[in-house]
């Protein structure tokens, strides 16, 4: 599905959207009632700072509006942008300010749903879709939290060796299944089905769910220890109380 596409099955009833050198901006209006905040980066365009701020004051403009419409991000970027430039202004500063405006939004009212439809990787991937209580797909979607070749650099392990890795390890693997084997994808949407019904149901499904993506990981086997290691912290910190 093009960009267009995917707004007219969001957003029957019309959308004032736009897409500005690879940032998307504005809202929709839900087929059975009020409004969904857009957010998103399209075109695989880079996140750099530039792109990180105008998102996280679009995510905070909606919360201080107030209300409890859903925020809809949109994905489909390179990664994080590779410049002296970036780096020296603090990128990742500005990525993680992006995650925690989602984070924070989400947590006071507007529920946050990720769709992947394109390409995403690393510090974009995690500063977008993977900030959102949700994440979801469509069919060709490509992400890959970091690709082989900069893995090994980082793990000084062959290619070849996380290749095999990756065949029995989902976290080594880029790509969709692999992602949803660990539990980060909660599903691939049907992209001759109406979009809007099927933001519905999730909306619906995840109301008062929180996160479970850690325990997706542990029911598909992608991601086997995180939850249980997530629910033992907790109880430790509640102990320590």
């Amino acid at each position: 599905m093009t960009l267009d596409d995917i707004l007219a099955s969001f957003f029957p009833e019309g959308h004032d959207v736009r897409n500005d050198h690879g940032v998307l901006l504005g809202s929709g209006r839900l087929k059975l009632g009020g409004r969904a905040v857009v957010i998103g980066i399209a075109d695989r365009t880079a996140v750099g700072v530039e792109e990180a701020i105008r998102l996280s004051r679009h995510v905070l403009n909606a919360i201080e509006h107030g209300g409890d419409d859903p925020i809809l991000v949109l994905v489909d970027s390179d990664s994080q942008r590779m410049s002296k430039r970036d780096e020296l202004l603090g990128l990742n500063e500005y990525l993680a300010h992006l995650a925690k405006c989602l984070i924070y939004a989400d947590i006071h009212g507007h529920p946050t749903v990720g769709l992947l439809y394109g390409h995403t990787a690393a510090g974009a991937f995690l500063a977008t879709a993977l900030a959102t209580r949700v994440l979801v797909a469509l069919p060709g979607a490509a992400p890959e939290v970091m690709d082989l070749p900069s893995m090994s650099k980082v793990t000084k392990l062959s290619i070849d060796v996380l290749k095999g890795k990756a065949k029995s390890t989902p976290v080594f693997a880029p790509g969709l299944d692999n992602l949803a084997q660990t539990g980060a994808v909660l599903a691939t949407w049907d992209e001759k089905t109406s979009l809007a019904e099927q933001l519905k149901a999730l909306l619906d499904h995840t109301q008062n769910s929180g996160d479970q993506r850690d325990r997706l990981g542990r029911i598909r086997n992608g991601r086997p220890k995180a939850a249980g290691i997530a629910e033992r912290v907790h109880d430790l910190a509640l102990k320590s109380d």
